[in-house]
């Protein structure tokens, strides 16, 4: 998922609110140090998730028959490849 440079912003800024307001939470970093590194962050995990994704769909395309987008079976077959993909890092 593809998500533009203000939405991370804007994610990464309320989750640093959240944290903020959290009585067992204290910052040893500045505010805007702990929304940039959650930033970062994000951005990571969505790059991972799109290479994950990618791979599934990689599979699916493997397959010696078209199996169509959407219908059930690429459905399971999507999950199935994806969570494998998922084990193969270790998550």
């Amino acid at each position: 998922m593809r998500l533009s440079r203000e939405k991370l912003n804007k994610l990464a800024a309320a989750s640093t609110e959240q944290l903020a307001g959290m009585s067992d939470v204290e910052f040893l970093e500045g505010y805007d140090d702990i929304r940039q590194e959650l930033r970062r962050v994000l951005e990571d995990l969505l790059v991972s998730e799109e290479k994950l994704d990618k791979a599934a769909r990689q599979k699916i395309e493997n397959q010696t028959r078209i199996i169509p987008e959407g219908s059930a079976e690429w459905n399971i077959l999507y999950h199935k490849y994806y969570n494998e993909e998922v084990k193969k890092l270790g998550i």
